[in-house]
């Protein structure tokens, strides 16, 4: 069973194939530093994997930890669109395509709301929302084009899912996890803001059995949202961050005094200020089980295996 993964050297990556390689599965790597070359935006040699290969996987994208000048924005379209477009082409010009085609999307693409969560049936797609910045509309504008080009993609024997996933809570050095429990650590964990936007995440665990459930389930396509299906609150997400790392102080972080941080950080307050209420009902309704459903007890187990708790 082959994967071919374009993308697939980062954090995430690494993970579907630290859970998947055991299994039995096979990868091919494409990135510009691998020995199967690509750059993203063009059909060449790469495209020979894809022949008699079980799935694609692309997670190929510029990171979206950066400030949102018209550059920075300009290649986050870029790289997600032009690699999106060169995959469908190569599978539509495949004389043995593969079966499933997963494409990396994000739970960004949904409204910034508070009221109710987002599901993929009745959830609102953002964009102009009440009480957001004009900024955000950029990044949901880029996944908006993300999804577009994958379901335009002319791909009849190659089945489709863009994966929305949340925030990928993994154990590893320099992850998400990693960066906000040490943080807490220094003292630099309390709320951000009000803390009444929720945070949606999902244990690596929990994403990468995910990832397999999709593959193997042949009646799931389209939008599918990976992420627990428990949202919390950013105030209370970090009381139990605190509380998993032993963090023995903390300090709140006001809207001013993250934007100042943002700036010298070279991001944007919007990766921690908009509120992410995101549900994955189509997973559920599948039958699909979470081995950590609850924040508490994926933060302590995270803790616990990055060594936070010695």
């Amino acid at each position: 069973m082959k994967i071919v993964m374009p993308g697939g050297s980062g954090h995430v990556g690494r993970a579907i194939r630290r859970h998947l390689e055991p299994l039995g599965w096979e990868f091919v790597i494409l990135s510009r530093r691998t020995d199967v070359r690509w750059d993203g935006r063009t059909v060449d040699r790469w495209a020979a994997e894809l022949e008699r290969a079980t799935a694609v996987i692309n997670l190929a994208g510029r990171s979206v930890n950066c400030r949102y000048t018209e550059a920075n924005l300009r290649e986050m379209m870029d790289s997600r669109v032009d690699s999106t477009r060169a995959i469908g082409l190569a599978i539509s010009q495949s004389m043995s395509p593969p079966k499933v085609w997963l494409q990396a999307s994000t739970a960004t693409i949904y409204a910034h709301r508070f009221d109710v969560a987002n599901d993929e049936e009745t959830g609102i797609l953002g964009g102009d929302e009440p009480g957001a910045p004009l900024k955000w509309n950029a990044s949901i504008a880029i996944a908006k084009a993300w999804e577009h080009e994958l379901e335009c993609a002319d791909t009849p024997r190659t089945r489709k899912v863009a994966m929305r996933s949340a925030m990928t809570m993994s154990m590893d050095k320099g992850s998400i996890f990693d960066v906000m429990a040490k943080m807490a650590c220094r003292g630099f964990g309390g709320q951000a803001g009000d803390g009444s936007q929720f945070i949606s995440w999902i244990h690596e665990l929990d994403f990468t059995r995910a990832v397999q459930f999709l593959l193997e389930r042949e009646n799931l396509s389209g939008p599918i949202n990976i992420c627990s299906p428990n949202p919390l609150p950013n105030r209370e997400f970090m009381r139990i961050l605190r509380q998993a790392v032993r963090a023995r102080f903390s300090l709140p972080a006001p809207k001013l005094a993250l934007e100042i941080g943002a700036l010298l950080m070279g991001t944007e307050t919007e990766l921690i200020l908009k509120s992410r209420r995101v549900v994955p009902m189509r997973l559920m309704h599948a039958g699909f089980e979470f081995q950590f459903p609850q924040w508490i007890e994926a933060a302590r187990d995270l803790a616990l295996k990055a060594g936070f708790t010695d």
